[in-house]
């Protein structure tokens, strides 16, 4: 869908939309999509703030559309007990588990591209080509390259790869789509990463040329205006993040940790949730990557966590 490719200037400007234009930017692209596929579509929900505004969008002018959940084991427990709430949810889950994953594949470390370099340059069989390209780039440019800064992560004494997502989550869902041959909304955001922002521009909001089609149609919306959408609209969240938790995807995951000031995750799920905490440090080696990483990485970010306000719109 050439027509709705962005610049990043465009971005910049969708996402300093007051949040009614946003609302009615993302339903149209909404309705595009359900149209596209004549209602053969799905909302790809996690539990999390997010997909829950998504799934409200979608549902105010698609109300069968049903829910997609992948019960991967990771989640937050309040997470699963919330969804268990929420009409109309199809519940996946992967064929094989985390701790399986994080032997067999790597640990998720620093982020998907970051951990995916290292992989490539670390694993046996890599054609030279591809180890050469994950270290110092070619003549397109250094996307999908190994930074400098995180090249100590070649020494690491634990296997590092981005393929958990792709066998806890992607999996799963792609049987589901064979059997359906449904198409997903997902409520990502621009914000959420560089990759997504690099996603968004290059594609908008929809992506129909792959395997499993994607529409995501609030792209150009800020963390902000989900807690407003959340207030304006009385949608219900989980309780999760009355504990100071912010993300609640996979529990154990350590994409992006190096960007939380203290407490971060792990030093919240001490408190919030002990047995967890235990089973991720002793049983899944969680401790160990973090003593690994603790004399290279330097937080990057020490903003206080943002307030859950939710305001009563009457």
């Amino acid at each position: 869908m050439e027509e709705f490719k962005v610049s990043y200037d465009v971005l910049r400007q969708r996402q300093a939309y007051p949040l009614d234009l946003k609302v009615d930017l993302s339903l149209k692209r909404i309705r595009h999509w359900y149209d596209s596929y004549v209602g053969k579509v799905y909302v790809a929900f996690s539990g999390g703030k997010d997909s829950m505004v998504l799934l409200h969008l979608v549902r105010s002018i698609c109300p069968d559309v049903p829910a997609v959940f992948v019960d991967t084991g990771l989640e937050y427990p309040e997470i699963r007990e919330f969804v268990k709430g929420v009409d109309n949810v199809v519940v996946l889950r992967p064929s094989v588990t985390f701790k399986r994953v994080l032997e067999t594949r790597g640990y998720p470390v620093i982020s998907k591209m970051v951990s995916r370099a290292v992989s490539r340059i670390r694993l046996p069989g890599t054609s030279e080509r591809v180890r050469e390209k994950a270290l110092h780039g070619d003549e397109k440019g250094s996307f999908g390259t190994l930074p400098k800064r995180w090249r100590f992560l070649l020494d690491a004494p634990f296997p590092i790869s981005d393929r958990c997502c792709e066998v806890m989550k992607i999996s799963p869902v792609q049987k589901y789509h064979r059997e359906t041959d449904r198409a997903s909304i997902i409520g990502t955001m621009a914000v959420d990463s560089m990759k997504r922002e690099f996603f968004y521009v290059k594609h908008g909001c929809f992506r129909d040329d792959i395997s499993l089609p994607v529409c995501t149609p609030m792209a150009f919306w800020t963390e902000k205006d989900v807690w407003d959408y959340i207030g304006q609209n009385k949608v219900s969240y989980c309780s999760i993040y009355n504990t100071g938790v912010r993300r609640t995807g996979c529990m154990y995951c350590l994409f992006g940790i190096h960007r939380e000031s203290r407490p971060n995750r792990f030093d919240l799920m001490k408190n919030t949730h002990p047995a967890q905490y235990r089973y991720c440090m002793e049983k899944l080696g969680i401790r160990e990557v973090l003593k690994f990483l603790r004399p290279h990485v330097r937080i990057l970010h020490t903003k206080p966590l943002m307030e859950r306000k939710i305001v009563d719109h009457g």
